[in-house]
């Protein structure tokens, strides 16, 4: 598996998903605003991912900080931390981030600066530790659900590449290859991006895990007849009542699943659940630059001038979620007593 970030000495660097599957570039970043620029750019995507970067980010930003006040060093963190905030408004691993490392700053403020300094680096480096574990029992966790001989959908990217390390729902897809039960993968493209057939397709090749892509408008189709058994998504933020955001698309498949009797889990460790938000309408939905549908890489294709509408995500009800794997377990509807025994 590819590491999609990590610190190289006093710089953070990443894998530029942008580049795969041409090429595997490093994207350097120098100072947090570095950070900031790949998170909104889609160098880096995933809720996970996004989440480790922010909390390396912000380790990076107040390592820049020079003062020996920790007053003045405080004051300059939570504007840093304003910032990194506002890079991406849907996936909550970002502000998940943002609050761990600021209530350890808060915690530490007896200490000197230096001292919160280090104590930050280390704590970004356990978060990024700390997701690739979880990923491990997530996919420990969701493979019970998947049948031996399985063809399996999934939507977008939810691999090693969108989080720290193995992979949500492709953990999961993961979990159940190395047990040998002989599954099948088919990939949603997922425009405008191309995730699916740049990023989860290259990932599962690496791991000669067998894939095919469909488009997206492929999915209902396939299942009508029988050919899919399973579909997995990963998810950006997870309401109270087990609604989901997730990326563009995830709504149409999660309703077809529905219709044909196919399951459709969704796997997220705890830190995309935000118990704050009672349900899916109320979760920001990042709406995108027209150009991302209009071209394809530097080729034009739409007329110019069209009017475009480019939300990021979408939002899933939970009535039509089977399950959702964490790293604690498996919940089952009805969701929001199982979301609150897990964070209990």
């Amino acid at each position: 598996m590819i590491p999609t970030i990590e610190w190289d000495g006093q710089y953070v660097r990443m894998i530029d998903q942008r580049k795969i599957p041409s090429k595997i570039e490093w994207y350097v970043c120098r100072g947090y605003r570095d950070v900031i620029r790949a998170i909104e750019k889609m160098v880096i995507r995933g809720a996970p991912a996004i989440g480790v970067a922010a909390a390396m980010g912000l380790a990076l930003g107040g390592g820049s900080i020079r003062t020996n006040s920790v007053r003045i060093f405080m004051d300059k963190f939570r504007k840093i931390s304003e910032e990194m905030l506002l890079a991406r408004p849907t996936a909550i691993n970002l502000r998940w981030a943002v609050e761990r490392m600021g209530n350890l700053a808060e915690k530490m403020k007896t200490a000197g600066v230096d001292e919160i300094k280090k104590t930050l680096k280390y704590e970004s480096q356990m978060v990024l530790a700390e997701d690739i574990e979880i990923n491990r029992k997530m996919g420990s966790n969701g493979e019970k659900l998947i049948p031996t001989g399985a063809t399996i959908l999934t939507h977008c990217n939810a691999g090693s590449l969108a989080t720290g390390g193995y992979g949500t729902a492709l953990g999961v897809i993961r979990a159940a290859h190395e047990k040998g039960k002989k599954i099948k993968v088919i990939a949603d493209e997922t425009r405008p991006w191309l995730q699916g057939l740049r990023l989860t397709a290259f990932e599962l090749m690496e791991d000669q895990i067998p894939v095919t892509v469909i488009t997206d408008n492929a999915a209902g189709s396939l299942m009508r007849q029988g050919r899919i058994d399973v579909v997995i998504t990963g998810a950006d933020r997870i309401a109270a009542n087990g609604d989901v955001a997730n990326k563009i698309g995830t709504y149409q498949v999660a309703v077809l699943a529905k219709t044909n009797k196919v399951p459709f889990y969704v796997a997220a460790p705890l830190s995309t659940i935000d118990p704050t938000t009672k349900n899916g309408d109320t979760i920001p939905v990042e709406e995108r630059e027209a150009n991302e549908i209009c071209q394809i890489g530097r080729l034009k294709i739409g007329p110019p001038g069209v009017s475009v509408l480019n939300p990021a995500f979408d939002i899933t009800p939970a009535k039509y979620v089977s399950a959702i794997i964490t790293e604690k377990g498996v919940v089952r509807p009805p969701f929001r007593k199982g979301i609150k025994n897990l964070l209990a």
